[in-house]
């Protein structure tokens, strides 16, 4: 079950069963299953505290994914900053959308396995992200 929780005015630019098919299309090509995720959409102070209480990082970013994944059974909460987003779509002079797409994506590659802490997993974090972003603008 994938669901979207909004703890601010955001809300999904397109119907939210479009990105349920979405997420569970990236899931599937990874070989693993559906299980609970939550999408937790926010603005900066709120993610910002989240980071803080849990992870002892006093920074802003856009996405904090917990992973809750047991087997080949994706769960986990997502939290992205809808703020970030929006500013690092302006940094990468990208359109707010795709970059929207870009962390949705990146959030359950984590929960597959991926990782972006050295050069090379963030090099292929990035691959798996463009091929995950291909997938939804084929289908819409």
């Amino acid at each position: 079950m994938i669901l979207f929780n909004y703890e601010t005015d955001f809300i999904l630019f397109e119907k939210e069963i479009i990105f349920e098919n979405w997420v569970e299309k990236i899931i599937s090509s990874e070989g693993k299953k559906t299980g609970e995720i939550n999408y937790i959409f926010c603005d900066d102070l709120y993610l910002h505290q989240i980071n803080m209480q849990y992870l002892n990082h006093d920074t802003l970013t856009d996405i904090i994914t917990f992973d809750y994944t047991e087997g080949e059974i994706l769960s986990g909460d997502i939290y992205i900053s809808t703020e970030r987003v929006a500013d690092n779509a302006t940094d990468f002079q990208v359109s707010f959308s795709l970059e929207m797409l870009r962390v949705m994506a990146h959030g359950i590659l984590h929960l597959c396995g991926y990782k972006d802490k050295t050069i090379t997993e963030s090099q292929k974090m990035r691959q798996k992200e463009d091929e995950k972003i291909k997938l939804f603008q084929e289908k819409y």
